[in-house]
């Protein structure tokens, strides 16, 4: 019913910027939260950048003052600018968001697919 689609993955080399995108699907009556996690190999899946459900957004600590998430309510689409990247911000990047579909009352959490995000040294 719902679906979230990622884009803009790649390889780039450590300092240059990448742009990450995320379209929402479906059958969509309200998007609550919307962001941006991330899962590196060895450890756990972790955020780096959301909008809450009030639109005020968060940042992991190490995304702050390098990253900027953006959203347009209007296309359901979240974008994620990465600047000054790290081989630190090598990792599978996921769209994530807690969405009302249409005919319910509750929001439920969904995924997208992940994009892989490579940055060399």
């Amino acid at each position: 019913q719902v679906q979230l689609v990622e884009s803009g993955g790649g390889l780039v080399q450590a300092g240059g910027s990448l742009r990450l995108s995320c379209a929402a699907s479906g059958s969509i009556f309200r998007i609550d939260a919307m962001g941006w996690y991330r899962h590196a190999p060895g450890k756990q899946r972790e955020l780096v950048a959301t909008f809450t459900s009030v639109g005020r957004t968060n940042y992991a600590d190490s995304a702050k003052g390098r990253f900027t998430i953006s959203r347009d309510n209007a296309k359901n689409t979240v974008d994620l600018q990465m600047n000054s990247v790290k081989p630190e911000d090598t990792a599978v990047y996921y769209c994530n968001a807690r969405i009302i579909v249409s005919g319910s009352v509750y929001a439920t959490e969904h995924w997208g697919q992940g994009t892989q995000v490579t940055v060399s040294s």
